[in-house]
């Protein structure tokens, strides 16, 4: 397949903020829009508020703290090579759509880069293991590792209504439990997200062209796993166990 006709559905993959959008909006489970009002803990609404503010935060390429982020996010996934910069084609070998990562984050904002350092860092060998594409009998055309993750990202945040006051729906309501007992929950339950993408890419035998089927997927089944009456805690989710294969 020619590098044009790549690029043409790596544009389609991560998008605009508006064609993200309106893909998850679409596809959004009008079902459990009863959870209209419930009280919040004054931890959770401490925490829920935390995370907004940084689901606000765009990227921004000149801001000092999002460089040494983006420096450390290559550190992680490549400790042994020196980064010639932060604009450089060595960024297409962890799946960037370019040489400048800056124009990936526009779908989704700092919140997207800071899962994917979170990743690297509290779960060293899962976040290699996808990004090298070690498990399993791989497409011919993968998945780029970082555009999965900006598309991992926006579906949480979408699956879980974070945009609203406070959640909406089952996922979203049981997602705020978890965060009362770990404030790290959105980032683990990323982890978690990213693991069962791959997981789900790896099951339907997927190739690029159906990466929008496999998200909608893994969409569907953790949206399962948090409606399950028995999970009081991030690690009781049956996927949890995904990240320590």
């Amino acid at each position: 397949m020619s590098d044009q006709s790549f690029m043409v559905v790596a544009n389609a993959m991560v998008g605009s903020r508006s064609w993200i959008g309106g893909l998850f909006n679409r596809s959004s489970n009008k079902r459990n829009e009863k959870f209209l009002d419930y009280p919040l803990t004054p931890v959770q609404e401490q925490r829920l508020k935390k995370l907004q503010e940084r689901l606000r935060t765009p990227f921004d390429e000149t801001c000092p703290d999002h460089q040494e982020a983006l420096r450390a996010l290559w550190h992680v996934a490549f400790p042994n090579v020196v980064l010639k910069g932060l604009i450089s084609e060595q960024w297409k070998e962890m799946g960037w759509q370019g040489p400048n990562p800056s124009t990936d984050f526009r779908g989704c904002g700092f919140i997207s880069l800071e899962n994917l350092l979170f990743f690297g860092r509290t779960y060293p060998a899962s976040f290699r293991r996808l990004l090298f594409k070690q498990d399993g009998i791989r497409a011919t055309w993968e998945y780029p590792f970082a555009v999965a993750g900006i598309n991992v990202s926006f579906m949480l945040i979408q699956m879980l209504d974070l945009c609203s006051a406070k959640p909406k729906n089952l996922p979203g309501f049981n997602f705020l439990k978890l965060l009362g007992e770990d404030e790290d929950a959105f980032d683990v339950l990323y982890c978690i997200a990213f693991e069962m993408m791959d997981a789900q890419w790896l099951a339907m035998h997927a190739s690029y062209m159906e990466f929008n089927e496999v998200l909608q997927a893994t969409r569907t089944q953790l949206q399962r796993e948090l409606s399950l009456d028995d999970v009081h805690r991030i690690q009781d989710l049956p996927a949890y166990n995904l990240l320590y294969r």
